[in-house]
């Protein structure tokens, strides 16, 4: 596939990478020539320096033969006419795009990125993605990931194992003869830099990254027997009352009888969040100053998120709070870096917007009847979310004689609209809905397994 890239920040080197170690022919455009030589040395890719939004630059990158467009750079109006001029002149297929300004996604202009005027296919809002990514982590504590698929169906949960888990030195086989009405697959384990498919003889250890996937009836069981029994806040402050913490609140808000509070340092900003939320306290003012906390009642917190531009503040906010009494903090850091640096600080969770965007463009690169994808540990593996077809090489055949390569691992079928949980037995049915994981050398394997081949029509 040819694709080209437009913007070469964190989002669009990241999504160059992972199409680029899949054989894609990938070109990245960008004014500065510095983040384009860096790319171009570090990636198996062709840079080219120029605005994006210029057919002359475009056609340069190759947009004549390509087969996509993903407009990634900081400026809404060039995504949009990148894709305007790829459609009109270069007549690119598909098109994507990153939106952040809300007042272009404003339900009364739905219409504004159709075919007929704005003609992009797909419309990435990174504030949405990530206040969406947040609330659902949310609501579940215990867990350090959580993504859901088949209409909520089905959820995909990460989680880090302590000393006291039920679970530890145990091989998997055992896990589930113990459990056997629990439905859950363990499907990935990440020991330190190494990350594989879960085997029936493997043995868990403290301090493993596992991924299992879930009815979503079943989550608070599954991490209870881990050890990750914690119940859902009910008193939450945000730090950051601009787009993804106002849309943070707004989504806690529906929830039902949950205290917020909402600290945001910008005057301005912080009258448009006090008259944006209903029931919402909104306090003007620093989230590193412990008055402010401690006005906003931070003793009692069971959840502080801090989501301000700043990562440091992000971090640094969340330590403070977790030493003024809440009980546990998310931060939004941006610098895949910092990370790892604000766990070894006391920040109980992260979220890394970057992979949260690449993953939802995955999920309209990917070929096939693929509804829905999540990145695992930058790129190592994925969760998948597809529909079987009568053409699926899965179809009409116990999975034991199925063939699947090593490196996949089917962890839940819906039929029906009834989770089911795989075994050797298992005989998929065209229709249903798979959610699998995947490691990266994998990827084509299970788009071949999945795509709509001729017979299908």
């Amino acid at each position: 596939m040819r694709i080209v890239v437009c913007g070469a920040g964190r989002v669009g080197t990241g999504i160059a990478r992972r199409l680029s170690r899949e054989q894609n022919d990938v070109t990245v455009i960008d004014q500065s020539k510095q983040l384009i030589r860096s790319v171009a040395e570090r990636l198996d890719v062709r840079g080219v320096v120029g605005n994006g939004a210029y057919p002359e630059t475009l056609e340069e990158a190759g947009a004549r033969e390509a087969d996509m467009i993903i407009a990634v750079t900081h400026s809404d109006e060039v995504n949009m006419t990148a894709c305007q001029i790829a459609h009109s002149l270069f007549k690119v297929p598909t098109k994507i795009a990153r939106i952040r300004a809300q007042e272009y996604l404003d339900p009364r202009y739905f219409d504004l990125f159709s075919r007929n005027h704005l003609p992009i296919d797909v419309v990435i809002s990174p504030e949405r993605e990530v206040s969406e990514a947040i609330i659902q982590r949310m609501s579940t504590p215990g867990a350090s990931e959580v993504k859901s698929f088949a209409d909520g169906q089905v959820w995909a949960i990460g989680v880090k194992l302590r000393e006291d888990c039920a679970i530890i030195n145990t091989p998997l086989r055992q896990v589930a003869e113990l459990f056997h009405d629990l439905k859950i697959t363990i499907v990935a384990i990440k020991r330190g830099d190494r990350l594989w498919r879960a085997h029936s003889n493997d043995q868990l250890e403290p301090g493993d990254q596992i991924y299992f996937i879930s009815d979503r009836n079943d989550v608070q069981r599954a991490l209870e027997i881990m050890g990750e029994a914690a119940r859902q806040a009910r008193r939450v402050i945000l730090i950051g009352g601009g787009n993804i913490g106002l849309f943070v609140a707004k989504g806690l808000e529906k929830l039902g009888s949950m205290k917020i509070r909402v600290i945001e340092r910008n005057r301005a900003k912080a009258e448009i969040a006090a008259e944006a939320l209903e029931r919402t306290i909104v306090l003007q003012g620093d989230g590193l100053d412990r008055a402010i906390l401690r006005e906003a009642g931070v003793a009692e917190a069971e959840t502080v998120v801090a989501v301000t531009e700043n990562d440091q503040v992000n971090i640094l906010a969340s330590v403070v709070a977790k030493r003024e009494g809440a009980r546990r903090t998310m931060a939004l850091v941006n610098d895949q870096d910092y990370g790892p640096i604000s766990e070894a600080v006391g920040v109980d969770r992260f979220v890394d917007p970057r992979a949260t965007t690449v993953s939802t463009i995955l999920q309209h690169v990917r070929r096939g009847r693929i509804k829905g994808v999540y990145s695992l540990a930058d790129g190592a593996a994925e969760l998948v979310d597809a529909i079987a077809l009568e053409t699926s090489s899965l179809v009409n055949k116990p999975l034991r004689d199925a063939q699947l390569p090593e490196g996949v691992m089917i962890g839940a079928v819906v039929r029906d609209g009834v989770v089911q949980m795989p075994t050797g037995e298992t005989v998929i049915q065209a229709g249903d809905r798979i959610v699998l994981m995947t490691m990266r050398e994998n990827v084509k394997d299970v788009e071949q397994m999945f795509r709509v081949s001729i017979e299908y029509f």
